[in-house]
């Protein structure tokens, strides 16, 4: 699933297109995302003029004069340039036609991702106004981490990967941030100290850091806006690495299952 180095990546890959731009057309050609993309979607964006690309967690918001396009990418979605003369590809599911002559494509094999145009507030929408801090803003620091830890039984990592606690820290990151920060992923939450929250948070924002310079990672599907694939998998530490020596003390690494997600970490140097 594209996470927030990915969406990141596709956000400043997509701005310089699309700013200033005036929508000349929308053609759906599949309707059945996450969420149906009800009837009046290709009006209601025709004729509107992109303000700017933002980002929100995972989301993409794409803002108009006439309200913002919110879109997720699913665990299968990308959001590409191209001319429009290039034929579709088979997941082509939605193209918006630029005044410059060039065209966005929203391709999504498996249709989890979605797309909503928003009036009024994006910030209120229901898919958005539950969040929590941006993990690269100053609202995600030490002392915020770990007041939001206290009394908590929960796993650090399931903690980390809750978007109301902090957005956009998938299982990747989860995964290689806290190898970073040397705490084991199973710790409950409730007994870290405020020097391992401050460890953690300082983890956090290197990795997404250094996954967004080099434009995400690159699995199995993604894909950054120009077509191009992210380098971050060559940069993983303990991330499908299991049984493979730990970078730093060749311990082999471990895995197993933590909330229906793998779970990677290197017994030694996390504790």
């Amino acid at each position: 699933m594209p996470e927030l180095p990915e969406v990141e990546t596709t956000r400043r890959g997509l701005a310089p297109m699309l700013d200033g731009q005036r929508i000349e057309q929308v053609r759906v050609h599949e309707r059945r995302l996450r969420w149906p993309l009800p009837r009046d979607f290709e009006p209601a964006l025709a004729g509107r003029r992109v303000l700017g690309v933002q980002r929100r967690a995972k989301y993409l918001l794409i803002r108009t004069d006439g309200g913002t396009l919110l879109v997720h990418l699913g665990m299968s979605g990308s959001l590409r340039g191209a001319d429009p003369a290039t034929p579709r590809k088979k997941h082509d599911h939605v193209e918006i036609l630029l005044s410059s002559g060039r065209c966005l494509r929203f391709n999504d094999p498996r249709r989890f991702g979605s797309m909503h145009l928003v009036l009024g507030d994006a910030a209120a929408h229901p898919l958005l106004r539950h969040l929590g801090p941006e993990p690269l803003s100053d609202g995600f620091d030490a002392d915020y981490l770990h007041q939001r830890t206290r009394g908590r039984r929960v796993a650090i990592k399931l903690l980390l990967m809750n978007a109301q606690i902090v957005v956009g820290v998938g299982n990747i990151y989860a995964s290689e941030a806290l190898f970073h920060a040397g705490v084991a992923p199973g710790r409950a939450a409730g007994r870290l100290s405020r020097a391992e929250a401050a460890r953690i948070v300082a983890a956090v924002r290197k990795v997404l850091a250094a996954a967004i310079r080099v434009g995400g990672t690159t699995l199995r599907d993604y894909v950054s806006a120009d077509g191009t694939p992210g380098y971050f998998s060559q940069k993983l530490y303990v991330y499908e690495r299991a049984c493979e020596p730990c970078r730093n003390c060749a311990t082999p690494v471990k895995h197993r299952v933590q909330g229906q997600r793998s779970t990677y970490w290197c017994p030694t140097c996390q504790r």
